[in-house]
């Protein structure tokens, strides 16, 4: 079993294979086009002035093009299919090929014309999101959408796919994942959270906090925020913070470079707290990847699925515990003189406020599942043209009615909330809930996660989820590893247990 495995993982002495070792000489450029791009993605979101669009638009596509030729070139497409004949591959090895052979297959069926298309239009669709949302007018960004799903399309019916369109974008960011599999995920948390949250209503748990009103001065949030990720942790040598409009992880050069962003919009403190401990479990993935599968195509993280819940396993089962709250509350009230007629209760209760909201990254963990099957939704009706890109904003509110009980007043704060479609992720949404899945699976499967929160001893907790998921990158595929790590994948039962145990009143 992988889990047996103590001694330090070693890429170097694992690839034995003279084919595989050409192959990595090769993705050497690759990997540092990607790193470049990397590097204009986190600065076009943070730093660069926004007319700097104009020539970033057509450097990044520039750059995309170049490496689907570099990725394309036959000698190396030769490389990759003579080392799928090698029959004593080792695990390193054989995750190698099937990571390049699934980026080759990309590259083989989609057009260089539509890589390119793509890159430039999803730099220009950022910035016009953007000023969309400042402006709350959906329309300022419906024409570079329509591009996109257009192009989506394009890209689905290259690729291939069994039973749904949908499926071909979902395995772009989940391996493997199909519209089945999150149906039934689905299927399991969309009834238990509507009956969690009646018993919620009947039993009185709080709605809301009077701290959700209370505004803050962000340098010394900024500094709360520090001393929390010093005490879960963080290795300052590897790491930075900067401020985004949307939060993000990236890592640049995994695992000595990964940077996180956070949003401060002045009141409720809880909110960016919390989005810097979710991108840090982000980056706690990258950064505990062993370093000896740095610069190879199995030097990240697996999936998406796998990789948010890393995240939500940090933000919300350590997070939000009541035992967190104890270590991480002295911190809070050193930094911020307004906690300190706040008791660890009333923290608590505010770090676990439970209403159907509009906003995903604010939702509580009850409700957040129901954002996620409302894109979910919306995302395969665009696809398959049953759906006009214009009417998106109705139909988002229509749904948030009927699954939440909320309706947007602007689109600001309903269809613009989110950046993932000015990326042209469209298959991305459905991986947050199985990070959920994921994280609670985590939670039952350890066991003592809440006593070492209590005892402070961060360390055991990260050398556990190093061991099980971090170390191996994307050596595995993600089903696979959850199997290996944890005897099964995507099994929603143990979300629904987990919310139920937590908020039983």
């Amino acid at each position: 079993m992988l889990l047996t495995v103590k001694c330090r993982y070693d890429a170097t002495r694992m690839i034995r294979s003279e084919t595989v070792k050409q192959i990595l000489e090769h993705y050497r450029v690759v990997w540092a086009l990607s790193h470049a791009q990397g590097l204009m993605g986190w600065d076009s979101e943070t730093y660069m002035p926004e007319e700097g669009i104009k020539g970033r638009a057509v450097a990044r596509a520039e750059i995309a093009q170049l490496i689907q030729r570099f990725m394309l070139d036959e000698k190396f497409v030769k490389l990759v299919e003579k080392a799928e004949e090698e029959r004593d591959l080792t695990e390193v090895e054989r995750g190698v090929v099937r990571v390049l052979r699934r980026d080759l297959r990309f590259y083989q069926r989609v057009p260089p014309e539509v890589v390119k298309e793509f890159a430039k239009v999803t730099s220009e669709a950022f910035v016009a999101w953007r000023g969309a949302k400042e402006k709350a007018k959906f329309e300022l960004f419906a024409p570079y959408l329509e591009k996109i799903v257009e192009l989506s399309r394009v890209i689905a019916d290259k690729l291939g796919y069994e039973e749904h369109p949908y499926d071909a974008l979902l395995d772009l960011y989940e391996e493997g994942l199909t519209s089945r599999d999150v149906e039934a995920v689905f299927s399991v948390l969309e009834p238990g959270v509507k009956r969690l949250l009646a018993r919620l209503e009947s039993a009185g748990w709080p709605k809301r906090h009077p701290l959700e009103e209370v505004p803050y001065e962000r340098s010394r949030v900024e500094a709360a925020i520090m001393e929390v990720l010093e005490l879960v942790g963080y290795p300052k040598g590897r790491f930075r913070v900067d401020v985004s409009p949307h939060p993000f992880t990236i890592g640049i050069t995994t695992p000595f470079d990964v940077r996180i962003t956070v949003r401060y919009r002045g009141v409720d403190f809880k909110e960016p707290l919390f989005s810097a401990l979710h991108e840090y479990g982000h980056a706690l993935y990258e950064l505990n990847i062993d370093e000896s599968l740095a610069m190879t195509p199995v030097g990240t993280g697996v999936s998406l699925g796998v990789h948010e819940s890393q995240s939500r396993f940090m933000e919300n089962v350590v997070g939000r515990s009541r035992e967190f709250v104890g270590k991480a509350a002295p911190i809070l009230r050193r930094h911020l003189d307004f906690l300190s007629k706040y008791s660890d209760d009333d923290l608590f209760y505010y770090f676990n406020v439970v209403r159907p909201s509009l906003i995903r990254t604010e939702a509580d963990e009850v409700t957040y599942n129901l954002h996620i099957l409302l894109r979910y939704r919306l995302e395969r009706l665009l696809i398959t043209g049953e759906v006009k890109v214009r009417q998106l904003p109705e139909l988002w509110n229509e749904e948030m009615d009927r699954l939440l009980g909320v309706r947007p007043r602007n689109d600001a704060e309903g269809v613009l909330q989110d950046v993932h479609w000015s990326h042209g992720s469209i298959g991305y949404f459905p991986t947050y809930t199985l990070g959920n899945v994921v994280a609670a699976m985590i939670y039952f499967k350890h066991g003592r996660v809440r006593e070492l929160v209590a005892e402070g001893n961060f360390a055991a907790l990260k050398d556990y989820l190093r061991e099980r998921i971090h170390r191996w990158g994307s050596v595995y595929p993600p089903k696979e590893l959850l199997v290996k790590s944890f005897g099964e994948a995507y099994n929603a039962e143990y979300l629904i247990s987990y919310l139920e145990q937590k908020y039983r009143g």
